[in-house]
């Protein structure tokens, strides 16, 4: 599952809450802001009803950390699925390793700083593949992100469950 939570710990949202996110790599830095507001705020006359603190409360879960060793092996099996599969298409042309290489680095990043294993999987990095293929006038820069989505769906979570032995769903 993807989530558009940026953060590996939850924050309590009590009140309206804007949000920033950063990543940096070789080549590319991501910004991006994400907005929310809790229900009390949305609905006023829920203000008065609930104590903030229950609210609070409920949003204390931490995922864990980043593991750098899992995220080697899985952009490894990442850019190897990617470039099979752009391979393919006759759409990238003499691009496709270039292609690759930026979605790759971008997964890399991801996988590195933001994603700790199940419900961390975001939709940001996938946005910022077809962002940044677009940006650079490389052909496909949707298809590749939709190639890239669909198999990290599919595999990451899976994938870190098997690295850590964890079997709960």
């Amino acid at each position: 599952m993807i989530t558009s939570s940026p953060s590996h710990s939850s924050t309590p949202h009590c009140s309206s809450l804007t949000a920033s996110v950063t990543w940096a790599s070789a080549s590319f830095t991501y910004r991006h802001k994400a907005h929310t507001q809790s229900s009390a705020v949305l609905n006023p006359s829920l203000s008065n009803k609930r104590s903030p603190k229950l609210i609070c409360r409920a949003a204390e879960y931490k995922f864990p950390d980043p593991i750098p060793e899992f995220a080697e092996a899985e952009t490894e099996k990442f850019r190897t699925h990617l470039l099979k599969k752009l391979s393919k298409k006759d759409i990238y042309g003499d691009s496709v390793q270039e292609v690759v290489e930026i979605c790759t680095e971008i997964f890399n990043t991801f996988l590195h700083t933001e994603y700790g294993g199940p419900g961390t999987l975001l939709v940001v990095p996938f946005i910022d593949m077809a962002d940044t293929l677009n940006e650079r006038g490389l052909p496909g820069g949707p298809q590749a992100a939709r190639a890239a989505v669909v198999w990290a769906q599919d595999r990451v979570d899976k994938d870190w469950k098997e690295w850590t032995g964890s079997s709960s769903k």
